[in-house]
């Protein structure tokens, strides 16, 4: 049994080691479009949801691009981002379409130098090598579950902490096993209408949210969150 001062199931003994997400939503709840597909990864309309983010030189600067603005958003952006040690992603993120690896030719969105610069574990149901990228980036594929893959990445992250990164399957698992312990929303004013969303649609038994920030910028409100997991969550003794 855990509570409040020891670790749930997948959690790290240290409590300074978090896991973090960070996701921009339209109005509806929204992290995706309808209509996914490798033209259109984030579906129809769902480009969108990243033009405050693309247009920072926060953003632009480690991406290796030149130019972009500076405004509230950047700080939100930077802390959001500052002390990742290693990151997680489902399949659908790093892509390369449903079922087997192929000939495996697909690297991901990133091209050959990817912006993590950190070990990156890819949830997935086939079996595969690491990829080893330029500018220190490594994608470890597990097959195990989200808390197989968190457990690793914990260990590769040496102390510091832990990204979900996405698609929103991964990070409403994460949020319903008590394995996400921050999460900023960058609510973005567009409808969507349909896709994929990031959050649970019912209650998370056991789940308290404490609303710690909140960000006016000007292409999105920043909301930073921290999710409490007490006794009663799925799967607790």
């Amino acid at each position: 049994m855990w509570n409040a001062w020891t670790s749930p199931p997948g959690r790290s003994e240290d409590p300074a080691v978090r896991v973090r997400c960070q996701v921009s939503v339209s109005l509806d709840g929204f992290m995706a479009g309808p209509d996914q597909s490798r033209e259109e990864p984030l579906g129809v309309g769902g480009e969108a949801l990243h033009d405050w983010v693309v247009a920072l030189e926060a953003w632009r600067r480690p991406h290796g691009r030149e130019g972009g603005v500076v405004n509230a958003s950047s700080a939100v952006l930077e802390q959001a981002t500052a002390g990742i040690g290693a990151t997680v992603m489902g399949r659908n993120m790093f892509g390369g379409g449903p079922g087997g690896w192929g000939d495996g030719s697909w690297t991901g969105w990133w091209g050959d130098e990817p912006p993590f610069h950190h070990p990156v574990f890819v949830l997935t149901h086939h079996e595969r090598e690491p990829l080893e990228m330029a500018g220190g980036t490594t994608f470890e594929f597990v097959t195990g579950g989200l808390e197989e893959a968190i457990d690793r990445a914990r260990a590769a992250a040496a102390g510091r902490d832990v990204a979900i990164g996405g698609g929103a399957e991964t990070i409403r698992q994460a949020i319903v096993a008590g394995l996400l312990d921050e999460l900023w929303l960058h609510v973005v004013p567009i409808l969507l209408g349909a896709g994929e969303r990031p959050l649970p649609e019912g209650a998370v038994e056991g789940l308290t949210l404490e609303r710690r920030s909140v960000v006016d910028g000007p292409g999105a409100p920043h909301i930073e969150l921290g999710l409490h997991h007490g006794p009663g969550r799925e799967g607790a003794a």
